[in-house]
């Protein structure tokens, strides 16, 4: 067992805030962490990555779970709203290379050569993720949107979608008792 950060070690990652009852594995690699803002009871657990660049902020609201692995990267902003869960080997991407031939690919080339789309990535509230799906620059997965494992996302949700394949379609629709339980944790 790795373990978690403790109050006083996450203070000193230097995150542009960190709220309360939140752990962080130790073998997450976090990158940028003035970019980044967490909200209360949080856990994030070991082998995520997450990693804004350049002005990009990644802002994780209350209630979030970051199952092992997940990797969330680019160089536009990512914002998950409270009570979003992930599965393991979740990927969301808020930046992507051209893969026509026009460009050049790759981080060690010119960047002049390169041919890279960065857009914001928006997963409202009561998203759930699984295993190993994928989201891609510019997509909004609307309140309660469920993605099924190992589904390509490159288009926007409905709120309550049940998002399945790739690429990713809807292929049905989530109850929405979740927002009647929510109110146990946090009353209106």
């Amino acid at each position: 067992m790795i373990g978690y950060y403790t109050e006083s070690e996450l203070a000193a990652i230097g995150f542009e805030r960190v709220g309360r009852n939140v752990r962080i594995s130790k073998s997450a690699a976090l990158y940028n962490c003035h970019r980044i803002s967490i909200g209360d009871n949080i856990r994030i657990d070991n082998y995520c990555t997450l990693a804004p660049s350049g002005n990009a902020r990644f802002v994780i609201g209350s209630y979030v779970h970051l199952s092992a692995y997940n990797f969330m990267n680019g160089a536009a902003d990512l914002t998950l709203e409270d009570f979003v869960t992930t599965a393991p080997y979740v990927g969301i991407f808020t930046s992507t290379d051209d893969y026509s031939g026009r460009y050049m690919t790759g981080a060690v080339v010119p960047r002049e050569l390169i041919g890279t789309y960065s857009a914001s990535v928006l997963v409202e509230k009561h998203c759930i993720l699984g295993v190993s799906s994928s989201v891609m620059p510019g997509v909004t997965l609307a309140l309660g949107t469920a993605v099924g494992a190992h589904s390509f996302v490159r288009e926007s949700s409905n709120p309550l979608d049940i998002i399945a394949g790739v690429p990713g379609k809807c292929v049905g629709k989530r109850k929405d008792d979740f927002l009647l339980l929510e109110k146990k944790i946090s009353p209106a």
